[in-house]
């Protein structure tokens, strides 16, 4: 369970992240939020409030081909799917939005995965 102390340094470092990052029309931003057990990630609009893209390892299509839905593996599967639904769309260009975690771990290969499926960031 996290205490007071590290739920307030989260929020700090979220804050700290979404100052420099906003997505717009042209290049929307793309949002990851991970769990232990799933792993998320949306493309924003913040102009217009809207969610454009989004996948997870929830979602039916993915579940039966992840084993595992928390690990490095999911989250590969995870930005590729959100880059072919992205491109699909028209969206080629975004902002990659952290949260509060490093880059680093499924972080990173979500990131690169996407990168790698064409997205450009």
């Amino acid at each position: 369970m996290k205490t007071d102390r590290c739920k307030k340094a989260a929020i700090r470092r979220k804050y700290h992240v979404r100052k420099k990052v906003l997505g717009t029309a042209d290049r929307p931003r793309l949002s990851v939020f991970r769990s232990n057990r799933h792993i998320y990630a949306q493309i924003i609009d913040d102009t217009a409030g809207a969610t454009l893209v989004s996948a997870s390892t929830k979602t039916k299509a993915l579940q039966g081909q992840l084993a595992n839905s928390g690990n490095r593996k999911a989250a590969e599967a995870i930005g590729e799917a959100v880059a072919k639904q992205a491109l699909g769309v028209g969206i080629k260009c975004v902002c990659f939005d952290r949260n509060q975690y490093k880059y680093h771990g499924r972080v990173r290969t979500l990131a690169e995965a996407a990168r790698k499926a064409g997205l450009v960031f």
